[in-house]
């Protein structure tokens, strides 16, 4: 489950619907009633809070939102989109990261999920993180 206040438009995440998991973005919120709609591949569905999960930092993950994964020579693997950068310690290991833009660096900030990285990526650069590629 996911706190409301933590959800923001555009934020990627999984809803559980009828037994059936679907992944999707956030295109309304709801507050009143503390409900999310997610636009999924094949319509948008209204989640209760409950029924809202995380979806898992990972590799996967970070190619999907069109980062481009720079292995480094001390084994570290560096992450980059525009001028973002995403530091991770060892390959495939999301625990501990450093993230920075410009003169702005967070180290080890609590990040585990997408929406969560998505949120930090709007504080720096003041643009929402999508899985469009930066031209």
């Amino acid at each position: 489950m996911i706190k409301f206040n933590e959800i923001k438009m555009g934020d990627f995440l999984m809803g559980d619907f009828e037994g059936k998991m679907w992944e999707g973005e956030v295109v309304n919120l709801n507050g009143d009633e503390k409900q999310v709609c997610l636009a999924t591949d094949v319509q948008d569905f209204w989640f209760e809070t409950e029924d809202l999960y995380p979806i898992p930092l990972n590799d996967e993950a970070m190619r999907k939102l069109n980062f481009t994964r720079e292995e480094m020579p001390d084994g570290s693997v560096k992450y980059k989109k525009g001028a973002f950068r995403m530091l991770i310690k060892k390959p495939d290991d999301f625990n501990y990261i450093d993230i920075w833009y410009r003169d702005d660096k967070r180290l080890h900030p609590p990040v585990q999920y997408v929406h969560q990285l998505q949120n930090h990526y709007l504080q720096m650069t003041k643009v929402h993180l999508t899985k469009q590629p930066i031209a």
